[in-house]
């Protein structure tokens, strides 16, 4: 079996990463411009290294060789964050209409989490990107999860990595009651989302007016220091050389 060369190997997954994350932002910074609510909190993304690769291949008994990508399938990975449940559904639907990537397989784990308590929806797409030698088609993993799930699933990720993969019992159920506080809140959140939008507009728009008042102010302070201690001295300097031309004239 030929070797890899993992950095060549890697590199459309990073031109992948890099470009969805553009895309997905581009698309969250349009809407927020017109003055549309964003199912886009913010995006993140990242290329898995060669350990944890490697790690995974050998977990699930995969062969590592150029497919390797299509096994795992989440070599590129795509983090979409939400505020709201009823924003991942509208995600899953932007991200179907899209032409430049395929949803070839899809996982919903907030109807179903799992028995852990984890909480999320991901797909798996199949990205078109043009690269040095031409087009490719990368697979990539999309997750969508909003902040809850987020939070909860980078603490239990966190506890996994200490204990190595054994969480103790006692820890585990209460990572499992705070899944279900977690999903409560978010279900909460959800019921006076409408209320929680117009207040963030408002907000926004307040925002927006003192910016633009601290603008004024600070351009106002321009104008003070001109008309104050930086003109003075320099009509005082003026002054002083306007005595010294005359005294030379009558010298």
């Amino acid at each position: 079996m030929q070797k890899l060369d993992w950095e060549l190997y890697l590199l459309p997954f990073e031109q992948a990463v890099e470009e969805i994350k553009v895309k997905l932002k581009n698309i969250r910074n349009e809407l927020r411009k017109r003055k549309e609510h964003s199912p886009i909190e913010f995006v993140t993304g990242r290329v898995k290294s060669v350990p944890s690769i490697y790690n995974k291949a050998n977990r699930l008994q995969f062969q590592i060789d150029e497919n390797i990508c299509w096994e795992l399938r989440d070599i590129a990975g795509i983090r979409i964050i939400c505020q709201f449940i009823d924003d991942i559904p509208a995600v899953v639907e932007m991200i179907r209409r899209r032409k430049d990537m395929r949803i070839y397989l899809e996982k919903d784990y907030v109807s179903r989490p799992k028995e852990s308590g984890y909480r999320g929806y991901h797909l798996a797409v199949a990205y078109e990107l043009m690269t040095a030698r031409g087009q490719a088609v990368i697979p990539v993993e999309i997750q969508i999860r909003t902040l809850n799930m987020n939070f909860w699933a980078t603490i239990e990720h966190s506890l996994n990595y200490k204990y190595e993969g054994i969480i103790p019992s006692a820890i585990r159920q209460r990572l499992i009651e705070a899944a279900k506080a977690s999903s409560k809140l978010d279900s909460e959140m959800n019921n006076i989302r409408e209320e929680i939008k117009e207040a963030q507009v408002e907000f926004t728009a307040k925002e927006v007016a003192m910016e633009s008042l601290i603008s004024l102010v600070e351009l106002d302070l321009d104008v003070d220091d001109e008309e104050t201690g930086e003109g003075m001295k320099t009509k005082e300097g003026k002054k002083h050389l306007h005595d010294d031309d005359e005294l030379a004239a009558g010298s």
